[in-house]
């Protein structure tokens, strides 16, 4: 007996010992939010997030993987649930057709008199393919979807039409617009809704394959502009005119932008700042916030040029996928690429991008959805939440606190207060966070109003969490967690409820290590909001 009770004082001492040593190793930091509620520094589109369907074939393989299966456009499967239900809960989703293979595509219309064939693998051709062709009959099946979703649509042009490949990869001479043309009447005579045309895909600067100059894409978009206004002339509704779709350059972006900026709506550029899908320092990369705020410089740039030339035309992020060359497994499709998509949704918010577009809704390995199984990726969780919650108004927003935190705010979608953005990159520390509202008078000092961790005595503030984690704390699990529950579809295929925790604001705000909060504050009602609410009404 006495052995045994020997035994069982070991075991709990060896258990305490672990249990202080666990608590020994967890650490909280302190860090404080400061946000101007005076005025927006910027406003997003209602329907920020977007998403891209691409037209890589099954046999596009990048590092020996092959990792698009059939979620091209020509073959994607348009009757699964999960996809159908994973769009409808945008209500609405933009998404922008397009991609590399929209430069070797033809349409297949009354006037192209040759077989309507898919593209072919052929390493001799550009891209690696050969030309592909949209049949009519799938361009009706996809409107189709479009309409029973209620996704807003923008779509890629083939911009090399016409044009000789020089053997330095310059492409020469006009677009050639008659298989356009011939396809835009089409759509228009079918009644589809289209928000926009976008002229090309990365052949700006050095491009892909081929480049075009300035002068002459500016050109070309004058020239899709003024089929435009012929085409859709009595009409309702004007598309947008989209370009370049490209890697931004300041010196080829600014031509562009004198050129040609009466006939373009939206400035289109894309942006891929983890590294390619064979880098062995990806998620280094992805939780590294001084990596991360290198991208700050490119949407500043974008923002600065628009700015100079006074143009109307807004700045769009046309694709973005973190990772390029088709991402990679248990990385870009994984619980630990939420970091840099998240802050990067937050972060080019900030400079004014209106919609941000990721590549993809499905297909490769950074798609939104699963490949092969169209369920949903922790991505496409974090984009949903974000569409729901955070609203048109960007706040000036600063953190003082570890450079592990990244902070953004907006006014509230979801309620007449402010919604917030926290993640934490830091795997070891909880970081506990207080928030103070600045309220700027002209004629006053500026108010201070501290919000969080029961400083506002005279009322008790209640917030909303929405606590995201990994399942079993694995940064490469696929599976996500809200507030501790796992999430997934049901086996009807329906998109989960995204419910969030009620916490009173004595509460304090804690954001757990790898983790990432969206925060509701209904009853903080600052005038940056106020003054926006009519247009959700």
């Amino acid at each position: 007996m006495a052995s045994l009770f020997s035994c069982f004082l070991g075991l709990c001492f060896s258990l305490l010992l672990l249990y202080s040593s666990q608590c020994s190793r967890a650490e909280e930091e302190e860090g404080s939010i400061y946000i101007d509620g005076s005025a927006a520094i910027a406003k997003i589109d209602e329907d920020f997030i977007c998403a891209t369907l691409d037209w890589w074939p099954s046999n596009k393989c990048d590092y020996g993987t092959c990792s698009w299966g059939n979620s091209s456009l020509l073959n994607l499967d348009l009757s699964n649930k999960v996809l159908l239900n994973a769009i409808r809960a945008f209500s609405p989703l933009k998404i922008r057709l397009g991609g590399t293979l929209q430069d070797k595509i033809v349409y297949q219309t009354a006037h192209y008199e040759q077989p309507c064939s898919p593209f072919f693998l052929n390493n001799t051709e550009s891209f690696g393919f050969t030309q592909g062709c949209l049949p009519l009959s799938r361009w009706d099946e996809l409107n189709e979807i479009f309409k029973k979703t209620g996704a807003k649509v923008t779509f890629g042009l083939n911009a090399l039409n016409g044009k000789t490949i020089a053997p330095n990869g310059s492409a020469l001479g006009d677009w050639d617009s008659s298989n356009a043309e011939s396809f835009i009447r089409y759509t228009v005579s079918r009644g589809y809704t289209i928000l926009g045309w976008e002229l090309g895909n990365e052949l700006n600067g050095n491009g892909i394959g081929a480049n075009i100059t300035a002068n002459q894409y500016s050109r070309d978009v004058i020239a899709l502009h003024k089929l435009m206004q012929e085409i859709y002339k009595g009409k309702d509704i004007m598309p947008l005119v989209l370009a370049p779709g490209g890697i931004f350059d300041v010196g080829w972006f600014s031509k562009l932008i004198d050129k040609a900026s009466n006939s373009l709506q939206v400035v289109t550029h894309h942006i891929y700042n983890v590294g390619g899908g064979n880098d062995s320092g990806l998620v280094q990369k992805i939780l590294d916030p001084f990596h991360l705020d290198e991208d700050s410089k490119i949407f500043r740039n974008v923002q600065g040029v628009l700015q100079n030339f006074g143009t109307s035309a807004v700045a769009w992020v046309g694709e973005s996928g973190g990772v390029y060359n088709s991402g990679r497994n248990l990385v870009s499709n994984s619980f630990v690429s939420s970091f840099w998509y998240l802050d990067q949704l937050g972060m080019s918010a900030m400079f004014d991008t209106k919609t941000y577009c990721r590549q993809t809704l499905v297909g490769g390995n950074y798609g939104l959805l699963n490949a092969r199984t169209f369920r949903p990726n922790p991505d496409y969780y974090g984009a949903l939440l974000w569409h729901r919650l955070m609203g048109r108004s960007v706040l000036s927003t600063q953190f003082q606190g570890t450079k592990k935190l990244r902070a953004y705010a907006h006014c509230s979608k979801s309620s007449d207060g402010i919604t917030l953005l926290l993640i934490n990159m830091d795997g070891d520390a909880t970081v506990n966070v207080s928030l103070s509202v600045t309220l700027a008078n002209a004629n006053k000092a500026p108010l201070l109003l501290q919000v969080i961790n029961g400083q506002n005595s005279r009322h008790e503030i209640w917030r909303e969490e929405y606590h995201l984690t990994a399942k079993d704390g694995e940064l490469h699990s696929q599976t996500l967690l809200l507030n501790g529950k796992e999430l997934s579809v049901d086996h009807f295929g329906r998109i989960p409820h995204l419910e969030p925790i009620r916490v009173k604001s004595s509460e304090p705000l804690a954001i757990a290590p790898f983790s990432i909060v969206f925060v509701d504050i209904p009853t903080v009602q600052v005038p940056a909001c106020s003054m926006f609410k009519s247009e959700y009404m």
